[in-house]
């Protein structure tokens, strides 16, 4: 069961949008294919971004989207520093947690957390991607494990 943590741009496609690109991971979730990880303060941010006007979404909706969120993701203590550096201040806790689990993918669209990508791997082994990069090496993965 590979293990993910998620930003709060793709929590957003799956939460508010309903984005179909991220049928796959909602499925996945849904089914316990993949687990999601993720702090008290992820779930915090994502309650301010969901509050925010843009988003036209009223208290019962914030709390529906929330309540989801604490179905798909298992919530953990926060863990310390990795030390990797990135230029978004606020993406280190995702970073910080990806590698401290030992996550499979840390699934982003942030371009800081993207950017971190090469040095993460090196480094830590750790996976930084789109969720479409992660499903195409999955797709990949199953290929080479056929007959």
């Amino acid at each position: 069961m590979p293990r993910l943590v998620i930003d709060t741009n793709i929590w957003l496609d799956l939460l508010v949008f309903h984005d179909p690109r991220v049928q796959a991971l909602q499925d996945g979730l849904a089914s316990g294919h993949y687990r999601a990880i993720g702090t008290h303060a992820m779930r915090a941010e994502l309650a301010v971004v969901l509050a925010r006007p843009q988003f036209r979404l009223d208290e019962s909706q914030q709390q529906a989207a929330l309540a989801r969120w604490d179905a798909l993701t298992e919530e953990v203590a926060v863990v310390p520093p990795c030390n990797l550096s990135c230029r978004d201040p606020d993406d280190r806790k995702f970073l910080d947690l990806a590698v401290a689990h030992r996550v499979d993918w840390l699934l982003s669209k942030d371009r800081a957390l993207l950017a971190a990508r090469r040095f993460a791997q090196r480094r830590f082994g750790l996976n930084i991607g789109t969720l479409e990069q992660m499903l195409k090496q999955e797709q990949a993965a199953a290929l080479e494990e056929r007959p």
